[in-house]
């Protein structure tokens, strides 16, 4: 059964209904604009030295966990899917529908970051952390090395950042829509959030093959 989309309230600052939602989608772009070309640019600054140290890159990569990589992968699709539904449920007003694939989209990004702690954890035992103590055979690919891992971890780190704040504002969401709070009465704050957590899965689509596919 069609049920009707949640109300929107137009705010004193815009015409009417279609200037305010296309205000809000257009300035949540721009924002995500900058954000891919932040990334943009860690992107090349690591293929540009992937490029020049192929075997070394390539000896580096081995250290990565390619099946906790490719779990993590998995999760951070399933979290996509839920966070549509999300958007989908919010769209029709349902706000216990909401509530409940809202909560399930944290609690897999929280997996996410778990098993992103664990990577992080094993790297450190390793001494794989790019530093006066950081270790690796052989010996005369340490410079490089220590490159490598000082790429991977600035970009999963600032990935790891993004979800993190991605859950920050899923958890001020669902307080909000918990006590029908008057900010979240229509769909257009879910589906901005849908489009930054989309984001942030594909950012992480291209650095899973990067970092943990290197081919030989």
């Amino acid at each position: 059964m069609v049920q009707e989309q949640a109300p929107q309230k137009v705010s004193i600052q815009f015409e009417d209904l279609h200037q305010q939602n296309e205000s809000y989608i257009v300035g949540m772009w721009t924002f995500l604009v900058t954000e891919i070309m932040f990334f943009g640019g860690l992107f090349t600054t690591y293929l540009v030295y992937r490029m020049a140290n192929q075997e070394t890159f390539w000896e580096a990569h081995r250290h990565l966990s390619v099946p906790l990589g490719f779990f993590n992968t998995c999760v951070l699709l399933t979290s996509s899917l839920t966070m549509a539904l999300t958007v989908h449920y919010a769209q029709r007003g349902l706000r216990k529908q909401q509530l409940l694939w809202l909560l399930a989209t944290m609690a897999l990004a929280c997996t996410f970051l778990v098993v992103k702690g664990f990577e992080y954890h094993h790297k450190f035992v390793e001494g794989l952390i790019p530093g006066p103590n950081f270790r690796f055979e052989p010996v005369e690919h340490l410079r490089v090395a220590q490159l490598f891992f000082s790429l991977y971890f600035a970009m999963t780190g600032l990935h790891a950042l993004h979800v993190l704040i991605g859950v920050l504002v899923m958890a001020i969401l669902t307080v909000l829509i918990a006590i029908n709070h008057p900010s979240v009465q229509d769909f257009i704050p879910v589906e901005l959030t849908g489009l930054y957590w989309h984001f942030v899965d594909i950012v992480w689509i291209f650095l899973f093959p990067l970092l943990y596919l290197i081919p030989r």
